[in-house]
């Protein structure tokens, strides 16, 4: 005998469809920051003295994603720099004593910044000299020039007899060039000072009171390294400067210090390779970094870690990574002793 279902079928409920629900997808992570006035993309800047004049690389690395470029130093002449050997490598780092070798100001305004125009990124230029009129004639020049973002006064090279050191050493003096440079522009103005431990609260309030709109924190460490079989220098300029994933920690202290003593930003430089380098100034207080010696390893590093950032900040759940600048929590000693 046949059973027929079509009453069963019929009076079974009848399902909709329900909608698939789309793929949710992580908020998208803002990497831009600010340094004063200054609106970068995001916090990686190549440092100078480490990416030639940026263009150099242009075929190695997108420079439209770099937040910005410090230029090589510029000077009012040319300057052939130290002689060689340049640099020699350390355990953990390199000892360098280029010598502030660079085409001068005029070439760069003429060869190098019509070809940096073409980029989305920002241009700083990198300004020292043996006394302040070689800083403000400098200048001069740049202001004459489009194209330019910003200066970022070098008044602590260590491994020259004239690149403005003693400027970086003497709050009074580097007081008095900051105030000289400062009445030439209105563009951003960025003071680079030496990694004087225990002093640099002192000369991060000179650059302040003279007009500066950010720091710089910091150049290299003086060094020397010593061939002892031959009981010389392994530089041909005898004394260099260190950098590299040795001077990290000194230099994370001394922006820490430096912004608890300062109101104007300040931006962190030294030993910065991976994403957490470079949030650990961030969250010492440094509104950008910029990276160096990590470039002699791999020329895309300040790429690399555009990239990484926004990796880590996606990971991390962090949408914008300004929240994150100053974000150190310090222990008291009675909150130490209950931690242990």
């Amino acid at each position: 005998m046949a059973i027929s279902l079509t009453g069963v079928v019929d009076s079974l409920p009848v399902i909709q469809p329900q909608p698939v629900p789309a793929p949710t997808r992580s908020p998208r992570v803002d990497l831009s920051v600010s340094v004063g006035a200054l609106s970068l993309k995001n916090p990686v800047l190549a440092a100078s003295g480490t990416f030639g004049y940026g263009v150099e690389f242009a075929e190695l690395v997108d420079l439209n994603r770099l937040g910005g470029i410090v230029v090589k130093g510029l000077s009012r002449e040319p300057m052939e720099g130290a002689a060689p050997p340049r640099m020699c490598d350390t355990a953990s780092g390199i000892v360098n004593a280029i010598g502030l070798q660079n085409i001068g100001v005029r070439a760069f305004v003429t060869e190098k910044l019509p070809l940096l125009r073409r980029y989305n990124t920002r241009v700083i230029a990198n300004v020292f000299g043996a006394c302040e009129d070689d800083y403000i004639e400098v200048i001069g020049v740049l202001e004459r020039s489009e194209g330019v973002d910003g200066y970022e006064l070098n008044v602590s090279c260590p491994n020259v007899d004239k690149g403005g050191l003693e400027f970086g050493t003497d709050p009074g003096s580097l007081q008095v060039l900051v105030k000289s440079a400062r009445a030439q522009t209105r563009r951003p103005l960025w003071v680079k000072l030496a990694p004087t431990v225990g002093f640099i609260g002192v000369m991060a309030k000179a650059a302040e009171g003279g007009g500066a709109d950010a720091l710089t924190i910091a150049n290299t460490y003086p060094a020397l390294c010593i061939d002892v079989h031959n009981r010389k220098s392994r530089l041909g300029g005898t004394t260099g400067g260190l950098s590299g994933a040795a001077i990290k920690p000194i230099t994370v202290r001394l922006v820490y210090e430096a912004c608890r003593a300062v109101s104007i930003p300040v931006v962190g430089l030294g030993g910065i390779e991976t994403p957490e380098d470079a949030l650990e100034y961030i969250q010492s207080g440094a509104s950008a970094v910029e990276v160096g010696t990590a470039h002699f390893i791999d020329p895309r590093a300040s790429e690399r870690l555009v990239e990484g950032l926004k990796k880590w900040c996606e990971a991390n759940n962090i949408n914008q990574l300004s929240e994150l600048r100053g974000s150190l929590t310090a222990f008291s000693g009675l909150q130490a002793q209950a931690r242990n």
